[in-house]
């Protein structure tokens, strides 16, 4: 197991200098000029080129690459043009709101896929089963930016329950958490439910069936553990992109998380500010992919003996 989790840790290395080499790329294919978009049109020359200077705008591209990743290693992500501060402080003074919201969705996602996927493939072709799959299908394919409003409409002006947007008490994340987790629930109903049809089949599970073990045991101790890896593995990359901020649910209910940053940067041009969420967002897509690959080797002994 050390082993595994060496070697993933390894392979975060060269995925990170990949996403830095990205956001490097990408700031420099942009539209415009960062320094003319901070200072204006009307700057004089001598303060454009001490901002540029500043940046590290002013010499070769390869040198421009070390310099940004050595910014990068000291936790520089750059200035926000428009906030006029450091990138990573706008990020952080953001980031509680997104984690707060994240962590409601994953827990409807996983609270209502769990126990959906199990008992639909406990009682295939069932009424229960075939709920499951309704459900599965509506959180697929309706989109977040139909299900919020819909979901304003009905709890929060006709009904009067929740409030409509903003973040305060408990209430108030009801609502994004909801239209933010009910699309990850149908992937993961969908894939829990397959997964475990699958290892009801197998020739371990009709041996243990055959020795006479009651059928709680060989669901819950046989079938689960080998059906539950594919999950972990998705669930961790869902879980990459609510914790990198979802931008539209963020905007429709007016959370003040790195998703609603992202978007604001776009309308503002702010170049760094967006450069810097995504990088951000990369590195905690791949923490949370080495977290499930962890918990993968745990569950399957096959890839921690595999060399």
């Amino acid at each position: 197991m050390r082993r595994l989790l060496v070697r993933r840790l390894l392979l975060l290395l060269p995925t990170m200098l990949g996403a830095a080499t990205i956001v490097f790329a990408l700031l420099r294919a942009v539209p415009g000029d960062p320094v003319e978009i901070m200072l204006g049109e009307s700057a004089s020359p001598a303060d454009a080129a001490a901002l540029r200077r500043d940046l590290g705008l002013d010499g070769p591209p390869a040198a421009q690459y070390v310099g940004f990743l050595a910014r990068l290693l000291r936790g520089d992500l750059g200035r926000s043009i428009t906030y006029r501060e450091p990138v990573a402080s706008v990020i952080l003074s953001r980031y509680g709101a997104t984690l707060q919201l994240a962590a409601a969705a994953a827990l409807v996602a996983v609270g209502l896929a769990l126990p959906l996927g199990l008992l639909a493939a406990a009682r295939p072709r069932s009424s229960l089963d075939r709920l499951a799959r309704l459900v599965s299908l509506l959180g697929v394919c309706v989109p977040s930016f139909w299900l919020g409003p819909l979901l304003i409409l009905v709890f929060s002006i006709q009904l009067g329950w929740l409030p409509v947007s903003g973040r305060g008490g408990p209430d108030t994340v009801v609502l994004p958490a909801l239209t933010l987790g009910l699309g990850m629930a149908g992937i993961l109903t969908r894939l829990t439910r397959t997964t475990m049809l699958a290892a009801l089949r197998e020739d371990w599970v009709r041996t243990a069936r055959a020795r006479g073990a009651p059928e709680w045991r060989v669901f819950a101790i046989h079938a689960l553990r080998y059906a539950l890896p594919p999950v972990v593995t998705v669930a961790g990359l869902q879980a990459g992109g609510l914790l990198a901020g979802a931008i539209i649910t963020e905007t429709i209910f007016a959370w003040p998380g790195m998703g609603r940053l992202f978007y604001d940067g776009l309308l503002r041009q702010d170049y760094t500010r967006l450069m810097g969420i995504i990088f951000i967002a990369s590195f905690l897509i791949a923490i949370l992919n080495l977290i499930a690959d962890t918990i993968y080797g745990v569950l399957d002994p096959r890839i921690r003996l595999a060399r």
